[in-house]
């Protein structure tokens, strides 16, 4: 019997685009907004710190509001950009993403769990699903926007 072979998706598209004014809070998604380099996404608290923009794939949120009955949008779980049908789990620290105009360089997965991060509703999926980038070169992206492993 031979075993199937699972190919890594390296390609989606930004469901949502989200900020927020300050740090410890859910995000809004703001439908647009612009990568600035080395400094993240304008507007948003988090930009200018060493992990500048957060990505997460919506099908880990639609997964964990299904599992817990916990309705969830995009912003909920703290994320700057929200996908859909790439696969980001794969990704490693030095690997780069072209998201609307802009591109990022993986920086980080994951982060450390500090009792003042911010939960929704006691969930987190930064910490073991996020995926953290740097801006390494600057543009437009809005929802609809393809994302893509570069090579």
């Amino acid at each position: 019997m031979s075993k199937a072979r699972v190919e890594r998706v390296n390609e989606g598209q930004v469901v949502a685009v989200c900020i927020s004014r300050e740090r410890g809070t859910a995000k809004e998604n703001v439908g647009e907004g612009f990568f600035e380099e080395n400094y993240g996404l304008r507007g948003d608290a988090h930009a200018g710190t060493s992990r500048q923009v957060s990505l997460l794939m919506e099908e880990s949120v639609l997964r964990v509001a299904q599992e817990t009955g916990v309705p969830a949008q995009a912003g909920d779980f703290a994320e700057n950009i929200l996908t859909r049908g790439i696969d980001l789990r794969g990704l490693r620290p030095g690997d780069r993403l072209q998201v609307g105009e802009g591109v990022l360089e993986v920086v980080q997965i994951g982060k450390e769990v500090k009792p003042h991060h911010y939960s929704f509703h006691g969930l987190r999926l930064l910490p073991s699903e996020g995926v953290f980038g740097r801006v390494v070169r600057g543009g437009r992206v809005r929802a609809g926007d393809p994302v893509r492993v570069l090579p």
